[in-house]
């Protein structure tokens, strides 16, 4: 038996996908901080590639590329295919490139806009493949994606980042990365409105770890200070946003803290339904179309359907992903989806396609 890989590597994180005769067998995910260095990825796929062989064949996608470690995205490319190059000996490496399909890493490397940052778009066709309609909301650690998709067809708006985030289909808030300071410019504090420091001090991971909405595993990189990720250390850090010690107790007790952490956490679900009506106001689906939730904060969109009126639908079951795959499938779900869609993408008799039905539109 061989197995086929499917890869998304990211930023932070190097999400793999397993299939064997095109069944998943097999989902992990592992921090990377690229920005650290090009031996974060070695480290990391060395983790994982030897977890399951033979190989035949590894499936790319990522957003790697865009760290400042590479001085542009055509450098980030070309080296992060080098690093899988090295790293997957007489592996075949089919890199995603959106509506065009897969190419080969050479192709790859002269085809970087529509190569880079693409994941998004497999986790939109998966979708396309699962359902009749719907608004793909995919909300990861460090960003969430809002994609509409009818007919058999992704109905992006944008498709480079910079595109993207002005159409509304890519905003910058994830449940774990996001600094506290980027979600909101000040918070109620025991009856007064308080600034937020423009500083460090403490992520989204705080946040919904107080609140007690943080999926287990999800947070797998350090915390802002290098401390313990404790309720009492998390709310250490989120006091601090606004310039006070949790262990004050002219401060109030850990109701303070739990309420500051559900008020940024309200204020992300905000800023992803001001997303989410950019998106729908432009009328490619229907109004009553579900939201499809996927990433490791889906859960939020669960929120958002139901403050929406709008039905909620959770892709890797509409996928008719086994069970007991579906959780790690749903926070890995580009590299699952670029795993499935290859092995579509390939002819019973082995030859490439050249473009997949789901990359028809």
């Amino acid at each position: 038996m061989t197995f086929t890989l499917g890869l998304d590597v990211g930023g932070a994180h190097l999400k793999a996908a397993w299939l064997a005769d095109g069944e998943l067998i097999d989902v992990v995910q592992v921090p990377c901080p690229l920005w650290q260095g090009l031996d974060r990825l070695e480290g990391a796929l060395a983790e994982v590639a030897g977890l399951h062989r033979p190989l035949s064949e590894a499936a790319v996608t990522m957003t790697g590329e865009l760290v400042d470690l590479f001085a542009d995205r055509a450098d980030g490319v070309g080296r992060i295919l080098d690093v899988l190059a090295a790293g997957l000996p007489g592996v075949t490496l089919e890199v995603f490139a959106g509506p065009a399909g897969f190419l080969s890493a050479a192709e790859a490397r002269h085809r970087v806009g529509e190569v880079a940052s693409a994941n998004w778009h497999a986790t939109a066709a998966l979708a396309v493949l699962a359902l009749p309609e719907g608004i793909l909301i995919d909300i990861g650690s460090t960003t969430t994606d809002i994609v509409p998709f009818a007919a058999g067809s992704v109905l992006n708006a944008g498709y480079t980042d910079a595109e993207r985030m002005e159409t509304g289909e890519l905003l910058y808030t994830g449940v774990v990365r996001t600094p506290i300071m980027a979600v909101a410019p000040q918070a109620p504090v025991n009856g007064v409105w308080r600034g937020v420091m423009a500083e460090y001090f403490a992520t989204m991971a705080d946040a919904h770890r107080l609140a007690g909405t943080l999926p287990e595993g999800a947070d797998l990189h350090p915390t802002a200070d290098g401390r313990d990720k404790g309720l009492e250390a998390s709310a250490r850090r989120l006091a601090r946003m606004v310039g006070a010690d949790s262990g004050d107790p002219a401060n109030g007790g850990d109701g303070t803290w739990r309420r500051l952490a559900n008020h940024f956490i309200d204020r992300q679900i905000r800023r992803i339904e001001d997303g989410l009506a950019q998106v729908a106001s432009r009328g490619v689906v229907p109004d009553d179309a579900p939201l499809v939730g996927a990433g490791v904060g889906r859960f939020l969109v669960e929120r958002v359907a139901a403050r929406s009126g709008r039905p909620y639908r959770f892709l890797m079951e509409a996928a008719t992903v086994p069970e007991c795959w579906r959780s790690i499938a749903a926070d890995c779900a580009p590299a699952v989806a670029v795993a499935l869609l290859n092995a579509l993408d390939r002819a019973p008799d082995g030859t490439r396609r050249g473009r997949a039905a789901w990359a028809s539109a």
